[in-house]
């Protein structure tokens, strides 16, 4: 593991590392993360290291486990389904917020993460397309201009397992170009509706998004459809009580 340090807290870092590595599938579901190893090839000592892995498991994304020590979270289909549910609230929302709130600055920060991603479309760029994807819903949460709003959704989208969508691109690599297209219409879709102030289509659009991760979901994963119908079900009545 490369070093990758910059100058935030040690823990924070060692953090930021962590939670890079996973979102890019180099740690898969169930794998542990060990202090010591960690700590061996980051250079530093096993006590940042046990800091950070505490920050892994207050995120979501990793899981303490008695005697045993930390490991990658594991999710069960109703976990993935209850996480799908609340991405497509949460979504809704910070679209919603963003579009009535973004900067200038956070619009060219979010055409920048799309310039970037264009550029990595190749089967072996898969875990950099992750993380700007990641980076790319969280500048928009941070776009809503609420800070509260914006750590519910990390946590949120740390549960939501899109790292393991993208491991059936690798099973599957006929998959690629539509995949990485789709992706790219569906973000640029939001963009506009961010660009234009356009809250109603933020919302749409943003759904959409989420809807087809849901049939990947059902798709790739197995998860069984009827716990994805019943939470957009759910969402959807919501979202019409709100309108």
């Amino acid at each position: 593991m490369e070093k990758e340090l910059t100058h935030k807290p040690l823990k924070e870092e060692i953090y930021d590392v962590l939670h890079r590595h996973i979102i890019a599938g180099k740690y898969g579901p169930g794998d542990w993360l060990r202090q010591e190893d960690i700590a061996t090839q980051m250079g530093v000592s096993m006590t940042p290291v046990r800091e950070a892995l505490d920050l892994l498991v207050a995120a979501g994304l990793a899981e303490r486990v008695a005697y045993r020590g930390v490991r990658v979270r594991e999710m069960s289909a109703k976990d993935v389904a209850d996480a799908y549910g609340l991405r497509l609230i949460l979504e809704a929302i910070t679209a919603r917020e963003a579009a009535l709130h973004i900067t200038p600055g956070q619009i060219s920060k979010l055409e920048k993460i799309m310039d970037e991603m264009q550029k990595h479309v190749a089967l072996n760029e898969m875990p950099q397309e992750r993380e700007l994807s990641r980076e790319f819903h969280s500048s928009i949460a941070e776009a809503s201009g609420n800070n509260l709003l914006a750590k519910v959704y990390a946590v949120v989208a740390n549960a939501f397992p899109d790292w393991l969508l993208y491991e059936a691109v690798y099973r599957n690599p006929d998959l690629l170009a539509g995949t990485v297209m789709q992706t790219y219409e569906e973000h640029t879709a939001i963009m506009d509706a961010l660009i234009n102030g356009d809250a109603d289509k933020a919302v749409q659009k943003s759904i959409a998004h989420v809807l087809d991760s849901g049939r990947w979901l059902e798709e790739y994963l197995n998860i069984p459809s009827e716990l994805l119908r019943e939470k957009e079900k759910q969402v959807s009545s919501l979202i019409k009580k709100i309108k």
